[in-house]
């Protein structure tokens, strides 16, 4: 349970990161970090993370595709999770 909780809080780390990246490079024009490169941080574990930076960094929180993509990415990664802790 311990490396579970520990693998959610660095991939949500690092999703966290990811967002406030790409928003920074959105607003100068640069280069931006791919939406499949954010959902699967966030598929991963790291959603957790992916939704608090939405809020912070007021980021993919109007862009309906996106957001439609981000939950059924925390739906599955909540229903492996829940088939791995019956294993």
């Amino acid at each position: 349970m311990l490396a579970v909780l520990a693998l959610y809080a660095a991939a949500s780390l690092l999703c966290f990161v990811a967002y406030g990246l790409d928003k920074r490079a959105a607003e100068r024009g640069a280069a931006r970090t791919p939406e499949r490169t954010l959902l699967l941080l966030g598929l991963v574990g790291g959603w957790p993370g992916g939704l608090v930076a939405q809020q912070v960094f007021r980021h993919k929180t109007v862009k309906g595709s996106f957001l439609a993509k981000f939950w059924v990415t925390v739906l599955l990664n909540l229903a492996l999770l829940l088939l791995a802790a019956g294993q």
